[in-house]
């Protein structure tokens, strides 16, 4: 992976905050004297529908779309979501995946199809590098249940070069102020997270 230059794939379903979450990594990096150029793809309904972002930090973007099979971090906030988007990964990147699991219409109301019985292990099969975070878990010990995208933040943040002040600045000025301190605390615990093996 080149230093400074990041192609991050975020994916997760409507209502998750995956648009709020590449706002965030890109004002960080554009403070910081980055390009960044970002694509985004709604599902068919506001929540609940698929949702992707692109986000291509560089000292220099020309393409806002990251080529398949060459992001450098894939960040999903739904697992089955990750088990979909893995491909897209590059075979030394690293996956920042919650174990959320959101069941969508198609699968409840359809024998055709089904979930996966075990997302992560699937992922694992196709990428060394995968943080599985018991996103939900710490969310609820936080007393909100939609901070799952900044506990991912968090952990994401532990491979790129910014400081946590940075972070933290950011968030404060895209946060509304009542949210700002518990989405700090979950920041904070995401970054608690991370493989010790991974070299990025």
């Amino acid at each position: 992976m080149t230093e400074n230059k990041f192609d991050i794939l975020i994916v997760g379903v409507g209502g998750q905050g995956v648009l709020l979450a590449s706002e965030i990594i890109s004002e960080v990096s554009m403070n910081a004297g980055l390009d960044v150029k970002k694509s985004e793809v709604h599902g068919m309904s506001q929540r609940g529908g698929v949702v992707s972002s692109h986000v291509k930090v560089a000292p220099r973007v020309y393409s806002p779309t990251i080529e398949h099979g060459q992001a450098d971090f894939l960040m999903s906030f739904e697992q089955a979501e990750g088990l979909r988007a893995v491909d897209w990964l590059r075979r030394d990147g690293v996956a920042i995946i919650s174990r959320t699991t959101l069941v969508p219409a198609i699968v409840t109301s359809s024998k055709k199809h089904t979930y996966p019985d075990d997302p992560i292990a699937e992922m694992r099969k196709k990428s060394e590098n995968v943080i599985a975070v018991e996103a939900d878990q710490i969310a609820g010990e936080l007393g909100n249940p939609r901070l799952v995208n900044t506990i991912l933040l968090g952990v994401l943040s532990n491979y790129m070069p910014f400081k946590q002040e940075e972070w933290e600045t950011t968030m404060k000025a895209r946060i509304k102020p009542r949210f700002v301190d518990i989405n700090l605390t979950a920041f904070a615990r995401g970054k608690e997270i991370k493989l010790a093996s991974v070299n990025v």
